[in-house]
């Protein structure tokens, strides 16, 4: 008993001072970034997230080509697509088909990065609660596949609920979701925007997030609003911008964040992007 107990201690010793996954290791692209060039060539897109010297991406669609087709143009380049994009209503039409395309981009993550809302249909309780609904069922058709589902909060998910005391909507999506099926992406730029601190917000569920957006937001700029929308010019290049960077990804790599996506909005992508890359891995936490 005695060296069972000596032996667990040393186990935990060695597990303390053992450092976090670097975040660096599995920083990529979420594709969106390069949305502007994906029109013009999907091929000569992919050939610019190849020359910033990443091996990850996050896919927002395939472009003019066809999943197959996509899948072998990133393996061609070297590129690993571990999470993609899917809208809500693709989900609501046929999540075989969801399936079966992530299936043959070899996907890890298929995440809904949108709220089903629209003009007359604003983000309410009573969607928050259909959505985890649909969430544990979309959720287990995708593990059955081996994929894993997630949601990609958009800020309008953090406007307080009538029950207050500091409870949210997405409180509502965590409560009623169940963990082996649903997961979450931060957008860190979404969640600061909606009053949120991005760093306690991983913090208070370490177990729940497994991917982050990286972008920056414009000094100045106010906070505390739900709309999921802001101007073109309120991004900024990452590390110019109000964010606290070290605090925030050291944070992540605390609870075990497993990628991190830049995702680059900025009018000026081209410059944007590569000036944000090296800036994460010149960082030091």
């Amino acid at each position: 008993m005695k060296k069972f107990l000596r032996f667990a201690l040393l186990s935990s010793l060695v597990t303390a001072v053992l450092p976090a996954a670097d975040f660096r290791d599995h920083l990529g692209l979420q594709l969106y970034s390069l949305r502007a060039q994906t029109k013009e060539s999907t091929t000569g897109a992919l050939d610019i997230a190849k020359s910033y010297g990443i091996k990850e991406v996050e896919l927002a669609g395939t472009g003019s080509l066809a999943p197959a087709q996509f899948a072998a143009e990133l393996k061609s380049r070297g590129l690993v697509p571990v999470a993609g994009h899917f809208g809500y209503a693709l989900f609501e039409k046929d999540v075989a088909a969801v399936i079966r395309d992530a299936t043959t981009l070899g996907l890890k993550f298929v995440i809904i990065p949108y709220p089903p809302v629209s003009k007359d249909k604003p983000f309410s309780e009573e969607m928050a609660h259909s959505m985890a609904a649909k969430f544990n069922e979309w959720g287990a058709a995708c593990k059955k596949a081996g994929l894993r589902f997630g949601y990609h909060p958009h800020g309008l998910e953090f406007k307080p609920t009538a029950a207050g005391q500091g409870e949210t909507m997405f409180d509502i999506l965590l409560r009623e979701t169940k963990a082996d099926l649903v997961t979450y992406e931060m957008d860190v730029y979404w969640a600061f925007y909606a009053g949120q601190d991005p760093a306690k917000l991983l913090a208070k569920h370490p177990t729940r997030w497994s991917l982050i957006h990286v972008k920056d937001m414009l000094k100045g700029l106010a906070t505390g609003v739900h709309t999921g929308n802001t101007p073109p010019t309120g991004k900024v290049t990452v590390g110019q911008g109000q964010l606290n960077w070290p605090e925030i990804l050291a944070a992540a790599q605390k609870i075990g964040v497993q990628h991190y996506f830049l995702e680059d909005e900025t009018p000026t992508p081209l410059q944007c992007i590569p000036d944000s890359f090296k800036y994460l891995r010149a960082l030091k936490l």
